[in-house]
């Protein structure tokens, strides 16, 4: 069931060129979900990935496909800890932080603005996008581009083929497992 979101809305983490991805799905049977979920985390768990659900709402379920290492190295980064602390992350770990922004979600209609970072974002975009209310930025792709336009352009290239070959590469036969590079 979760094989054409993955190959959709995850083809770029997948190939181990994004840190992570979302996707929202409809909520079905709970603990056919979690059943999925489960299937999914011990096919991938070798590659690096893991799935897990980050909030449910409206009959939807918020799906987060991210690989471990990278998000560590992102929370690493400089100015990330500062960053998250004006949110209510008490520290950078992983797990921690990971419960942080689900209890955010919890919180909020929307999504909480930090999440750029989880998805591998440059802290950058994130605090532009935050201090311009979404407007003013250089350009639009994957997210709200307000530092390095350049250089965000050809990553939103990158995605871009990476999603294009995904997808038919899967049409044609190649199972998500075959396709997903490991870590």
């Amino acid at each position: 069931m979760l094989e054409k979101y993955l190959i959709e809305h995850c083809a770029p983490t997948l190939a181990s060129i994004k840190t992570a991805s979302l996707f929202c799905l409809p909520l079905i049977a709970e603990r056919e979900l979690e059943h999925q979920i489960q299937l999914w985390n011990g096919c991938f768990a070798e590659k690096g990935l893991f799935l897990t659900v980050l909030s449910r709402k409206g009959g939807r379920a918020l799906v987060y496909v991210c690989r471990r290492a990278h998000l560590e190295r992102d929370l690493q980064k400089r100015g990330v800890a500062s960053f998250l602390a004006q949110y209510g992350y008490p520290c950078v770990e992983l797990d921690a932080a990971l419960a942080r922004l689900k209890q955010r979600l919890g919180e909020q209609d929307g999504f909480p603005h930090e999440i750029g970072i989880f998805l591998g974002y440059p802290l950058g975009d994130v605090i532009g996008f935050i201090q311009n209310e979404g407007r003013n930025c250089k350009c639009a792709g994957c997210w709200k581009v307000y530092c390095n336009a350049h250089e965000a352009g050809k990553i939103f290239a990158r995605y871009r083929k990476c999603r294009e070959i995904y997808a038919r590469l899967w049409r044609g036969g190649k199972s998500i497992v075959q396709l997903t590079v490991a870590a």
